[in-house]
């Protein structure tokens, strides 16, 4: 059974089924991170807000959603929410709960991000006649992407393994498939290797977009001619052309 492994498991690795579970796995992930981006950067504004109620709001979601397994939540969505008429596939269980507990972490990411931020930038902008929201778009955020774009990395990077739970709810993902694969002819190690290979491939591509990414955002972000008063109105006027 040894002498065979190498072969068993190159033909998990080149198995159509294999294939579309490690996509399944990826797609999952994607769409919980951009959902949970979503959800993290509406708590870092609501955090900010001046209304007392508002910031309740945020702090009340981060102490649910932190405080509660990520597999509790899953198993909650999936079982609990069609008793209140919301039938939803497994999949979109999967994105929903995922995203939702994401949303938890990337609200300190995106608060962080915008935090570094300083008051100095933001009252220039206001002084060249900018709205709060034209100060966020043209001047927080952009400045705020380059100090997030790593942790949201790693945060991806944890969402593709994270996603192995949605098994629990029949949703086909790889480690699901591997299971079912290895529980047929009992060959643990072969159909577990073939995932494990997956992962790991997957993670090393992502590792290295985002190292691209960083350095692409590093070159863009250096000191521009002219201090901060130049570039504001250079902002200014790029907004006008946008209009």
């Amino acid at each position: 059974m040894i002498f065979d492994a190498p072969e068993l498991i190159w033909s998990y690795l080149t198995s159509p089924r294999f294939f579309q579970a490690a996509m399944m796995t990826l797609l999952i992930s994607i769409c919980s991170l951009i959902g949970g981006m979503v959800v993290g950067l509406v708590l870092a504004l609501l955090q900010e807000a001046r209304l007392a109620p508002l910031r309740a709001i945020a702090v009340g979601y981060l102490w649910l959603f932190r405080g509660t397994p990520v597999l509790f939540q899953l198993i909650f969505v999936f079982n609990v929410l069609p008793s209140f008429g919301f039938v939803l596939s497994g999949f979109a269980c999967a994105i929903l709960a995922l995203s939702l507990n994401e949303g938890a972490y990337m609200a300190e990411i995106m608060r962080s991000g915008i935090l570094t931020v300083g008051r100095g930038q933001r009252n220039a902008a206001r002084a060249l006649g900018m709205q709060d929201w034209q100060v966020m778009r043209w001047v927080v955020l952009p400045q705020a992407l380059r100090i997030i774009i790593p942790p949201i990395g790693n945060q991806f990077i944890g969402m593709l393994k994270l996603s192995a739970l949605v098994s629990v709810i029949a949703v086909e993902e790889l480690l699901l498939v591997a299971n079912q694969t290895a529980s047929s002819n009992f060959r643990y190690l072969e159909a577990l290797a073939a995932a494990g290979i997956y992962y790991l491939a997957m993670t090393t591509v992502f590792m290295v977009l985002q190292s691209l990414i960083e350095r692409t955002l590093r070159r863009r972000g250096r000191p521009a001619k002219g201090g901060l008063t130049q570039r504001m109105l250079s902002a200014t006027s790029d907004l006008g052309r946008v209009r």
